[in-house]
């Protein structure tokens, strides 16, 4: 009875055994043309799919539009996929990570998972992309030059001299082409020439070395720090402006001292303050001015205005630009207006309109004095003459002496040698045309009540703008 049970529990081992060796194998079969348990691929199950079935999955969550080709400048250009007939496949690599996988052991990966990324099988046109390569602008300008023509040189421009430096960061196109080739099989949308390695430096001959050893030189003493402060403006003694400071010989190059350094030009420096005087004095200038009545009136002359220091400026220029001073400089004047600068008048001023015969008074670009006045007799060839002066001095209680007359008033403000505003008590009228036949000897007649507030709240260098 025993025997039995051990030969009938034998045959029974043997058969799940055999069984159990069947399924074995017979899952290591199917397993042979389809992938193993717990097999993920970018994301999709694949477990006992076929290569077929895979592809096709994988290919529709699978896009490419084309690469973007960026330049160490930033410069961009993009190719579609549609232009190079871009085409991807994922069966080729599906197919060599099945075979990776050894179906005999298929049971191995009922303990743990695989979760792979392939990337597709691609095929393009290359042709036609190296086409499209040659005609990107930034390849072929690269492509225009031999590694021989590239020049290293120091150049004049509006800016001042510039070194002109065509041997460093060179594009090679080659690498270029490489890189991107490359990334468009491995289907990256973008590919940055500069991270790929694709910029050199070219090897510089003798004569290039010592160029640039003389840009150092150059640039140097380009690094002016003077800035000048004219009124609001500023005026900066940069690169543009020393350039055209420098020595040079005959035939162009640079004239260098016997320590080997950049000479001075002579009255280099005058002509810049000749030039700052010439656009900025103001004395004597023609100015546009909004007049009261409306108009913009043009007007010439006067005394008043700014009027640089030449002589103090030169010496001032000279000294600091060797000794390297960087410094806001307002300049020296023989004669300063209020302000400073092209609009020189500003805000406060009086106005004398002798074409209307009005005077106006401004504080802070506010209207705080309206009168008639009678200004020079024109029909004695003393009218009042246009200019923009200023009231230089205050008096109270002067006698006006001239030919023929003698006339006392209680406030005088000369504003151009012997003419000035006061008041006239002769008077009785104001405004008009009494000028024409009836003026003054040249002075601007107020009427007193006006000239007290006027003595009152005008102060000495206010700026007298004086038209027809």
């Amino acid at each position: 009875m025993g025997k039995r049970f051990i030969k009938h529990l034998l045959i029974i081992m043997c058969i799940i055994l055999v069984s159990l060796m069947g399924t074995y194998i017979g899952l290591a079969i199917y397993y042979h043309n389809a992938f193993a348990y717990g097999t993920w691929i970018n994301g999709v199950y694949c477990t006992g799919r076929s290569i077929n079935d895979v592809n096709k999955e994988l290919a529709k969550g699978f896009s490419y539009d084309g690469i973007v080709i960026y330049d160490k400048d930033g410069n961009t250009w993009q190719i579609s996929a549609e232009e190079i007939d871009y085409q991807y496949d994922f069966a080729r690599a599906l197919e060599i990570y099945l075979q990776q996988q050894n179906a005999w052991v298929w049971i191995d990966s009922l303990f743990h998972s695989e979760n792979v990324e392939l990337m597709p099988v691609v095929t393009f046109d290359r042709q036609v992309l190296k086409d499209i390569l040659n005609d990107i602008p930034f390849l072929s300008e690269a492509g225009a030059q031999s590694d021989e023509e590239r020049r290293l040189a120091i150049i004049k421009t509006k800016q001042g001299y510039e070194l002109l430096n065509e041997r460093t960061d060179v594009l090679s196109l080659s690498e270029a082409e490489a890189a991107i080739l490359c990334a468009v099989e491995e289907s990256r949308p973008e590919v940055y020439l500069e991270e790929e390695g694709c910029y050199h430096d070219l090897e510089l001959s003798t004569q290039m070395e010592d160029t640039l050893k003389l840009w150092e030189k150059v640039n140097a003493f380009q690094q002016c720090g003077i800035i000048y402060q004219m009124g609001e403006e500023q005026i900066p003694v940069d690169a543009s402006v020393v350039c055209d400071w420098i020595e040079l010989q005959e035939d162009g190059s640079f004239a260098l001292d016997d320590q080997g350094n950049l000479k001075l030009r002579e009255s280099a420096v005058e002509e810049f303050i000749d030039t700052l005087a010439k656009e900025y004095d103001t004395v004597g200038a023609s100015r546009q001015f909004k007049a009261t009545r409306g108009e913009t009136v043009t007007i010439e002359g006067g005394i008043y205005g700014n009027k640089l220091d030449r002589k103090a400026e030169i010496a001032y220029l000279t000294d600091a630009f060797l000794s390297g001073t960087k410094e806001t400089h307002e300049p020296a004047y023989t004669q300063k207006a209020w302000r400073q600068g092209k609009d020189d008048i500003g805000d406060t001023y009086v106005e004398v309109d002798m074409g209307e015969q009005m005077m106006y008074y401004y504080a802070d670009g506010m209207l705080k004095l309206k009168t008639p006045v009678v200004t020079g007799n024109t029909s004695r060839r003393m009218g009042t003459p246009s200019g923009v002066n200023y009231v230089y001095l205050k008096q109270k209680n002067r006698v006006l002496r001239g030919p023929g007359y003698a006339s006392p008033v209680d406030f005088w403000m000369p504003v151009k040698g012997g003419i000035g505003i006061h008041d006239a008590s002769w008077r009785s009228k104001y405004g008009g045309t009494i000028y024409q036949t009836n003026g003054s000897h040249g002075c601007i007649n107020t009427p007193r009540d006006v000239m007290v507030e006027l003595y009152d709240s005008v102060e000495v260098g206010t700026p007298v703008v004086m038209f027809y």
